[in-house]
Order: C-alpha cells, then structure tokens, then sequence
C-alpha cells in the first residue's frame, strides 16, 4: 500500500508561483513513476507532468517551459514548481504513484495510488 499526502497549494496571483509537494510512502520508491494531475471545476481529470523511475519526466504541452516536476528519493518525495501561474491553471492537484512504470503515463488508470489533492487558485 502507497500513501501520498499533497502540500503546498493555495491562492496566488496571475504570472505568481507556487510549488507543490507529494510526500510517498512505499520502500521502493525510487522505482515508482510519480505524476501530478488536475481538476479543474466541471472538467475532467487531466495529466501535468510526471517524472519515471528512471529520472525521466513528461510535461502536458499546456504547463511545457512553466512547470517543472521533480524527485528526491531520500525523502520518498516529488516537487512540482509551478511559474507563471495563469487563472486557467485553477484546478485540485493529485500526486499519483504507479509502481510498476506501466507505460502510457499520461492517462489517469495507470496510476494506482492517489492523494487526496490540494486547491491552487490563481487570480487574474
């Protein structure tokens, strides 16, 4: 069993900052494929980045060259630092954990392990 806590979300203005943490537990966290998704109001779930247990990360093209994902396996954690922060990235933020580097990371059911997000408002 995989259990991850997010932190680090709240109100921010427009072109501001913020960076998200995901603290795993799980002894073979080095191995795991970690991802942020999100949630914004009536829209369905959708893939941010992710970051493999080979060190490799993925970005979704809208977040590309403003979010960057990142891990630190001594600490069982994964960073997300989020800048120049748009209104359009309002959204619940999901730290994900997929043991097995299943492949296809973009997508939600590849992920086994959920947190129980955190808010991140941006206002215009």
């Amino acid at each position: 069993q995989v259990q991850l806590v997010e932190s680090g979300g709240g109100l921010v203005q427009a072109g501001g900052s913020l960076t998200l943490s995901c603290a795993a537990s799980g002894r073979t966290f080095s191995s795991y494929a970690m991802a942020w998704f999100r949630r914004a109001p009536g829209k369905e779930r959708e893939f941010v980045a992710s970051v493999l247990g080979n060190g490799g990360t993925l970005y979704a093209d809208s977040v590309k060259g403003r979010f960057t994902i990142s891990r630190d396996n001594a600490k069982n954690s994964v960073n997300l630092l989020m800048n120049s922060l748009k209104p359009e990235d309002t959204a619940v933020y999901y730290c994900a954990a997929d043991r097995h580097n299943s492949g296809n990371y973009y997508r939600p059911l590849t992920y086994e392990y959920w947190g129980q997000g955190t808010q991140v408002t941006v206002s215009s």
